[in-house]
């Protein structure tokens, strides 16, 4: 995924302890890390078509200690409380509940 948010140095986005830990032989790591990654993209790719910047918020694959896949949301948290209301106008609007 390339754009706005991709360089970790500079903006701050990023996600303490994500790659911290033991790494265990024998525990493909990569496999997740590669499902967790595309489904990291489509939500990325998401977040910008309702005009998110990358560097505001995005989701960042990683790996749990037994290699599985898992995505985060990384963002400051004004742009969290933006993301939160998208997701709660939606539920309204299909009869969920927040």
């Amino acid at each position: 995924m390339s754009g706005a948010g991709e360089d970790r140095v500079s903006d701050g986005l990023d996600v303490p302890d994500s790659d911290s830990g033991l790494w265990v032989s024998r525990v493909d790591y990569i496999a997740g890390w590669r499902v967790a990654r595309g489904s990291a993209d489509r939500l990325n790719r998401a977040l910008l078509a309702v005009g998110f910047e990358l560097s505001d918020v995005r989701a960042v694959a990683s790996t749990n200690e037994e290699g599985r896949g898992v995505v985060r949301v990384a963002g400051w948290p004004d742009a969290v409380e933006r993301l939160a209301v998208l997701l709660e106008t939606l539920a309204d609007s299909q009869g969920g509940r927040t």
